[in-house]
């Protein structure tokens, strides 16, 4: 999920983007050591208030819940925690924390590994996102170049399908927050100039085999940027070539039994009637 949305918001050019990682487990634990368990929902809610409202007023309105000075003080430490390893000490008597810093360092230490293209990731111990259906790691995406706050988020949910009669299925999701994904995007002048999308190439739809057989030619076109369709159903051949007259296609082709076995393809020029047999690879280059 985390490469992900590093792969979606490289594609649109944002940059300097976070992906705050956090587990609730974590804040399951800290609100234990609190000694406050009964409060945690009432915790939660007000700690994600935090980068709205700053530190004072959290710890105002966690005083009104009735919290004493010495857990607000033990809130302080696990606030002050700037990397994971920062609370293994205050977290070595809690066996959920210390499940919830495992599972936080087995993702860290996997995108260390991998390494992510533009995006950071980055632990915020406050990050706490509401929904009470989260039950380990939780993420929120953040433009730091515009003031507008998270662009996405999402999490770790185990057996969030009980809610809905089937038990024991665990699951993990995130979310793009698309209106304000479009206002960083406009802020920051991100959209080009013409983003209408040109159909260049449809394949012909002769049947199972063929389709099957296309659906990797339309891969490689895609991959090196190619936009291409294959027709959906195997048609007559004169609804299909309508269609593409329709849609003004650059290039028709045909892949029956012969082009299979020889890797050749048949394909028609529909600007100039003109008809090719190319391989794959010469139809990339007679493209690009």
């Amino acid at each position: 999920m985390i490469q992900l949305y590093d792969d979606v918001f490289s594609s649109l050019n944002i940059s300097n983007i976070d992906i705050v990682i956090n587990n609730r487990k974590l804040l399951i634990a800290m609100v234990n050591i609190m000694g406050v368990p009964d409060l945690f929902s009432d915790i939660v809610i007000i700690l994600d208030k935090l980068e709205s409202i700053g530190i004072e007023k959290v710890k105002e309105q966690i005083r009104a819940k009735g919290v004493n000075d010495d857990s607000i003080n033990i809130l302080d430490a696990f606030i002050k925690a700037k990397k994971v390893t920062d609370l293994e000490l205050i977290l070595k008597q809690s066996e959920i924390g210390k499940q919830g810093l495992e599972e936080l360092n087995f993702v860290i230490s996997n995108i260390n590994d991998l390494g992510l293209q533009t995006a950071n990731l980055v632990f915020d111990i406050t990050l706490a996102r509401g929904l009470n259906y989260y039950t380990g790691c939780i993420l929120e995406v953040k433009a730091n170049d515009v003031s507008i706050g998270s662009i996405g988020g999402g999490g770790r949910y185990d057996d969030l399908t009980s809610n809905f009669g089937l038990d024991n299925i665990s699951g993990v999701g995130i979310s793009f927050g698309i209106d304000r994904i479009y206002l960083v995007m406009e802020e920051l002048g991100l959209f080009p100039e013409n983003i209408d999308i040109e159909k260049k190439i449809m394949f012909v739809n002769f049947g199972d085999n063929e389709s099957k057989y296309c659906l990797l030619l339309l891969k490689q076109l895609r991959s090196a940027g190619i936009a291409s369709e294959i027709y959906p159903s195997p048609s007559k051949m004169k609804k299909q070539m309508n269609y593409a007259n329709n849609k003004e296609f650059q290039f028709v082709i045909l892949v029956g039994e012969d082009e299979m076995k020889s890797g050749l393809l048949t394909v028609k020029d529909m600007n100039t009637g003109k008809q090719y047999n190319l391989n794959i690879q010469q139809l990339i280059n007679k493209i690009v």
